[in-house]
C-alpha cells in the first residue's frame, strides 16, 4: 500500500509501475484517487473553517447573554436577542453543513482506502519485467543437478513403498488435498521441520509458535484481496480466518504498535500448520501432495529499518539455499518478474529444488521484501532516536514447507534399490537412521 501523498505527487510514476505489472485496468484508479483525495482534503478544510466560525459565534453569544441579562431597555433587549438568535441559527446551519460534510468525508475516505488497497506497491528497479511467471529469470544455481540411470517413481509411489502415505483414507475423511503420513515418512517430515527450526535458531532467529487463526483486519493488513480470495478459509459466523502461512500472524503481532528502533531488526522463525483453498489456475492435485489444502511450514520473518531491508532480503534467500544444500539438494534462485509479484511486494524470488524425475526445478521457498506495505496497512511504526516515527519494513521467506519439500528430498536421495539415504545433518533427527529401507510388500 502506497502513501497517498506519494501518489498525489508522483502520478506518472505510479501509472508506469501499474503498466510494468500489466494491470492497465487499474490506471484510471490513479486519477480517481487523486480527485477523491482533493475533495476529501477540501472537505476537511471546510469543516475546520466551519468549526472555527461556529466556535466564534458561540463565543460571541456569551457577552451578548451578559448584556441581555443586565439590560433594561426593551428595544435594546430585542436587538440583543435577535443577534443571539441569529448566531444560534448560524451555529445550527454550520452544524448541519458539518454533518453533511462529515458524511461526505466518510464516503470519500472509504473509497480512497479501497483504491489505495488496490494500487500495487512500487516494485524494485531490479525486478525483471514480464506478465506472468514464464518471464521469471534464473539468477544462479547451487549444486549439480543429477539425473540417475534408473527411473524415479512419482513421489507418492516412493512414499507408498515405505507404507508412508494414505491419501485414499484422507479423501474419505476430508476430501482431495489432504493426506495421512505414516512411519518413517512422517518421521522424516518432522525431522526436516526440527532441523530447519534449529538451523534458523543457530542463525540467531527467535523461535515462535504463533496463533493459527487471525481477525479480518490482520488479513487485510498482510495480503492483497486477490490473494485473500484465493487462499483464506473463513470460520463461519466469526471474525476469524485460518492462516495460509505463519507470516500473517507473525506480522500481525505488531498491529498498531510503535517499536523502539533499538530493538530492530526483529529476526523471527515460526512454525505453523498452513491452510489454503488453492483457488485458481493451479488447483489441487488429485494424486500428489505438491499442492494441497493443509501443510506445515517453518518460516523466516524480519521487521527492520527501511535502509536494512535490501540486505535482509539477500540474507533470507541465501539461508534457504544453505539449508537445502546442507541436505544435499540442488537448488536455484529464480527472480520473480513484475507480473508475478503480489501487489504488496517490492521484490521477490523463489528458491527451486531440482526434480530428477521431471528433470526440472520446482518451487520450494519464496522470499519477499514487502517494503512498508504491510506496516502501512497495519500501522506498524518505529520510534527513532530523534523521537520521530516512521514505518517499518517487513520481509518473509519460507524456510521449509514439507510435504512439498519431501518430494525434492525423496527424489534426490532415492537409490536404485528403492532405499533413501539420510544426509548427515538429518540423522540425529531420525534417531541415527542413515538409510530408509522400503517396507511395502508388493502383491
Amino acid at each position: 500500500m502506497l502513501d497517498i501523498k506519494f501518489v498525489r505527487e508522483n502520478p506518472d510514476a505510479v501509472k508506469e509501475n501499474i503498466k510494468k505489472k500489466f494491470q492497465d485496468a487499474k490506471l484510471p484508479l490513479v486519477d480517481e484517487v487523486i480527485e477523491k483525495d482533493a475533495k476529501y482534503r477540501a472537505c476537511l478544510k471546510e469543516v475546520e473553517s466551519l468549526k472555527a466560525a461556529r466556535n466564534k459565534l458561540s463565543k460571541a453569544n456569551g457577552p451578548l447573554f451578559g448584556q441581555l441579562k443586565k439590560c433594561d431597555d426593551e428595544a435594546k433587549k430585542a436587538e440583543l436577542q435577535a443577534q443571539i438568535d441569529a448566531n444560534n441559527a448560524a451555529v445550527k446551519a454550520d452544524a448541519d453543513k458539518m454533518a453533511e460534510l462529515e458524511k461526505e468525508e466518510e464516503a470519500l475516505a472509504a473509497r480512497i482506502q479501497e483504491i489505495m488497497y488496490t494500487i500495487p506497491q512500487m516494485i524494485d528497479p531490479s525486478v525483471p519485467i514480464g506478465p506472468d511467471d514464464t518471464y521469471n529469470v534464473e539468477a544462479q544455481r547451487f549444486g549439480e543437478p543429477v539425473v540417475p540411470d534408473f527411473p524415479i517413481p512419482y513421489h507418492t509411489e516412493i512414499m507408498e513403498s515405505f507404507d508412508g502415505i494414505d491419501m485414499d483414507a484422507a479423501g474419505r475423511v476430508a476430501g482431495n488435498g489432504f493426506y495421512y503420513l505414516l512411519g518413517n515418512i512422517a518421521r522424516l517430515h518432522e525431522a526436516v521441520l526440527a532441523y530447519a527450526r534449529d538451523f534458523m535458531i543457530n542463525k540467531g532467529f527467535t523461535y515462535v509458535i504463533p496463533p493459527f487463526m487471525m481477525h479480518g483486519d490482520v488479513v487485510k493488513g498482510v495480503m492483497s484481496f486477490p490473494e485473500m480470495d484465493a487462499m483464506m478459509y473463513k470460520i463461519e459466523g466469526e471474525d476469524l480466518y485460518l492462516i495460509g502461512t505463519s507470516e500473517h500472524t507473525m506480522i500481525g503481532r505488531f498491529i498498531d504498535q510503535t517499536l523502539d528502533e533499538a530493538t530492530l531488526p526483529l529476526t523471527l522463525t515460526s512454525y505453523s500448520p498452513c491452510f489454503r483453498k488453492e483457488k485458481g489456475a493451479h488447483g489441487i492435485e488429485e494424486r500428489g501432495i505438491y499442492r494441497i489444502h493443509q501443510f506445515e511450514k517453518q518460516e523466516m520473518i524480519v521487521v527492520c529499518r527501511p535502509e536494512e531491508s535490501a540486505d535482509w532480503y539477500e540474507k533470507l534467500w541465501k539461508n534457504s539455499v544453505e539449508l537445502f544444500r546442507s541436505m544435499e539438494i540442488p537448488v536455484r534462485q529464480l527472480n520473480c518478474c513484475s507480473g508475478d509479484l503480489a501487489d504488496l511486494k517490492v521484490k521477490s524470488c523463489d528458491i527451486e529444488a531440482w526434480s530428477p524425475r521431471q528433470q526440472k526445478y520446482f518451487e520450494v521457498c519464496s522470499c519477499s521484501n514487502l517494503g512498508d506495505a504491510q506496516a502501512r496497512r497495519l500501522h506498524i511504526r518505529v520510534k527513532g532516536k530523534d523521537g520521530k516515527t516512521y514505518l517499518a519494513h517487513t520481509l518473509n521467506n519460507t524456510c521449509v514447507a514439507p510435504p512439498r519439500m519431501l518430494i525434492a528430498f525423496l527424489e534426490n536421495h532415492l537409490q536404485a534399490d528403492g532405499t533413501v539415504t539420510i544426509p548427515e545433518v538429518l540423522q540425529p533427527y531420525m534417531g541415527g537412521l542413515k538409510v530408509m529401507v522400503p517396507t511395502h510388500k508388493k502383491g
